[in-house]
């Protein structure tokens, strides 16, 4: 005789161990040793995100502090001396609206406070950790209202900074906190290379309502001739692309991502896979001629829905007007479509890097000319301008 037709099958046991439920349950059991651990809940939360890049803030804070749903709301509760009566069917809906896709509810900022406390006493619920909104809803901060976004900017403005003590009790192996991001809104920890200069911030074109705004930094240059760039500096830079994207106001659908030649075909495989749900990866294969370039028939282009959404990531722009040529193509190629343009390094036109507007960029009038929907810099360099890893083309 087989088997019982009563036994569970290893799919049924497979299913049932991976079920929302039970991973639910093993996150907060993972939330709750790292705080343990690492001695706070924003660490613990920091930590979660950069291991489940699923996780948004909202999420990871509740897992930090070893609650479930349910949980949640009565700690919610308590915080109110239980005048409230908060069920987890709302902290669900919260959660669903900070994962951005145009569903659940969103969370008023008083709530948002009263989840700071709840979540802030820690597993124990005997703690007293400072943590803000932005902590709690920094992925999602630009879908607030801009009533809440003023009062957070001017909570925070008035607000002394306190020292971030966390980092000096991090154990080996764990994720550091990044002292250029200290929101830690990063997914992924990057390192900051000997090589880059200043951050700043800038106002570039962008979409309708979308965030203007992007921090990049400068590449300082004391020696003449090209800055060979190291894969340390090349990768904080993508970063930096990566988390402007991110910024950007809306969640950025791409149907393609192009890169143009070697060094801009590393920049859009890396944000392809991070930013754009590993969404199709074409190839801009440029070869200089008299009057400019060309584009060589090496180069490829996927198949895409009509009037496609596009990044197009370039290494470096200069004087030339190569980006408008590839543009011309592009919209050629695929009509309708929405162009957006990720470059990873902008020569400027003065000595002086951290530059104060968009056109004191030598690129800033090219840029406008193609007439993407928005622009993402990771940094600005001076003449001569820089040099890829491995001298990639």
């Amino acid at each position: 005789m087989g088997r019982s037709s009563t036994a569970p099958s290893g799919h049924a046991r497979r299913s049932a161990s991976t079920s929302p439920s039970a991973r639910g349950r093993e996150l907060a059991r993972e939330g709750r040793e790292l705080a343990k651990q690492l001695g706070s809940v924003k660490a613990a939360a920091v930590e979660l995100v950069n291991r489940h890049h699923t996780l948004t803030r909202l999420q990871a804070f509740r897992y930090a502090a070893g609650l479930s749903q349910g949980q949640a709301a009565d700690r919610y509760n308590e915080v109110t001396e239980n005048q409230t009566n908060l069920g987890a069917t709302t902290i669900n809906e919260w959660e669903t609206w900070a994962r951005g896709r145009g569903k659940g509810r969103l969370p008023s900022l008083p709530s948002l406070f009263v989840l700071c406390e709840a979540y802030g006493r820690g597993p124990s619920g005997q703690d007293n950790e400072t943590i803000t909104p932005t902590d709690l809803i920094a992925e999602a901060y630009e879908r607030l209202t801009p009533e809440d976004q003023l009062t957070i900017k001017q909570l925070a403005a008035a607000r002394p900074p306190q020292p971030d003590t966390n980092i000096l009790r991090m154990p080996r192996g764990v994720a550091q906190p990044d002292p250029y991001d200290p929101l830690g809104t990063r997914q992924l920890p990057a390192r900051r290379s000997d090589q880059v200069g200043t951050d700043f911030t800038l106002t570039v074109p962008t979409i309708e309502y979308g965030n203007p705004d992007i921090t990049l930094f400068t590449l300082p240059n004391a020696r003449p001739g090209l800055l060979d760039l190291t894969w340390e500096t090349f990768g904080y830079g993508v970063d930096r692309l990566s988390q402007q994207i991110k910024s950007l106001g809306r969640r950025l659908d791409v149907d393609i991502c192009f890169g143009v030649n070697e060094a801009g075909l590393v920049m859009a495989t890396f944000l392809a896979s991070a930013r754009f749900s590993r969404c199709p990866i074409g190839y801009l294969r440029c070869n200089k001629i008299r009057d400019g370039i060309e584009l060589d028939v090496a180069s490829l282009y996927p198949d895409a829905k009509e009037a496609p959404t596009i990044v197009v990531c370039d290494f470096e722009v200069k004087h030339a007007d190569n980006i408008g040529y590839l543009t011309h193509e592009l919209r050629a190629r695929y009509p309708k479509a929405e162009l957006y343009f990720a470059v990873f390094g902008a020569m400027t036109k003065s000595r002086n890097l951290d530059v104060t507007r968009f056109d004191d960029l030598t690129g800033a009038k090219i840029m406008r000319a193609a007439s993407f929907e928005a622009v993402f810099v990771a940094a600005t360099m001076g003449p001569p301008g820089i040099e890829p890893p491995l001298e990639l083309r």
